[in-house]
């Protein structure tokens, strides 16, 4: 037997081998259809061999002959029995079984922050406070202007607000709605405005461009400094649920109050003692508060020889990250189920 023989030979128990260990991957009619094409199709393998014979010498060629035509009886012997057990399968029935458990749908729920800010609202609800509403998009004016910012005032540049056409621009707090309720009704007043805030803030871990306030004001005869720690402090132990929190103010200023203060409530975690959530103080900055000042009045009509008031304001997210533990503040707009199917 020649070398060139030897090796043609090989080739064909090497394909039928190899059609051998193929077979039993043709689960279904189409892929034993597509494996008899690849092996006895007209551009198959087996036909790629049958061209060689050319190649071998004359005495060479029966031999050679007969051991591809043998393979090719063989192959497609292998597939017609295959064909048949196909046929013979038993068919699978797919059954209803009305006894098995049905299948509930997944039940969404409100996001964290909203539930939150849902809460905030029940609290002041029950303390005989309005809620009001106002548009995101507001005139300088009532952003700004009524509420005592002087026009030199940072918060005016297109570099921290986000101003619109004609002036506009995305409301960069609640405090306008404070504005438009008074202007629509003698006092006394007894509101807050919860909604949704802009500023040109870079998002990190503690703020965000866009982000939700409520802010809450109180204007009658006799309005106190000691009637605003009141209500901060009741909210503070509502919220947290905890009799034990306290409030402490520290002097600031804000261009529509005066005086003016930074509130504080003390750590819900480690009671005051000192904690890495409070940074060792003992102490969690809250927002802003303080006594309307007399020039807001003199924009809605108010006499400030007759009637006082004060004004408070408080970050949702702020609350949120607070009661639920979150030391990241961007998770809440990722809209992540991992993280809100939590709540």
């Amino acid at each position: 037997m020649s070398e060139n023989l030897s090796r043609l030979l090989k080739e064909i128990a090497a394909l039928e081998k190899e059609f051998d260990l193929r077979l039993p991957e043709a689960t279904t009619a189409s892929e034993l259809e597509q494996l008899k094409n690849e092996f006895l199709g007209r551009k198959g393998k087996l036909q790629s061999l049958f061209a060689l014979l050319g190649r071998a010498e004359a005495d060479e060629r029966p031999h050679l002959g007969a051991e591809l035509n043998r393979l090719k009886e063989l192959l497609t012997s292998r597939s017609e029995e295959a064909a048949r057990s196909f046929q013979h399968r038993p068919k699978v029935i797919s059954m209803f079984d009305p006894t098995l458990p049905a299948k509930y749908p997944s039940i969404g729920s409100l996001h964290p922050m909203l539930q939150v800010m849902d809460e905030i609202k029940q609290i002041f609800s029950g303390m005989g406070f309005r809620i009001e509403e106002g548009p995101e998009i507001e005139s300088e004016y009532y952003n700004f202007t009524a509420l005592n910012i002087p026009e030199y005032h940072p918060s005016r540049d297109m570099q921290d607000s986000f101003f619109l056409e004609g002036r506009q621009v995305l409301r960069t707090h609640t405090s306008p709605v404070q504005i438009r309720t008074m202007e629509s009704q003698k006092p006394p007043v007894r509101m807050i405005a919860p909604g949704r805030c802009f500023r040109k803030d870079t998002p990190d871990a503690t703020h965000s461009p866009t982000f939700h306030q409520v802010e809450g004001l109180v204007v009658d005869r006799g309005v106190s400094f000691a009637d605003l720690k009141g209500i901060v402090l009741a909210f503070a132990q509502k919220i947290f649920d905890d009799k034990q929190v306290r409030v402490r103010f520290r002097p600031s200023f804000f261009p529509f109050t005066e005086p003016s203060a930074e509130y504080d409530f003390s750590c819900i975690f480690c009671k005051g003692k000192g904690c890495r959530f409070c940074k060792q103080s003992g102490w969690l900055e809250i927002s802003g508060a303080g006594m309307v000042d007399p020039a807001v009045f003199g924009f809605v009509d108010y006499d400030p020889d007759l009637y006082s008031g004060y004004a408070f304001g408080m970050g949702v997210e702020r609350i949120a990250l607070l009661k639920y533990q979150i030391n990241d503040i961007r998770i809440l707009f990722e809209n992540d189920l991992r993280f809100l199917e939590q709540f």
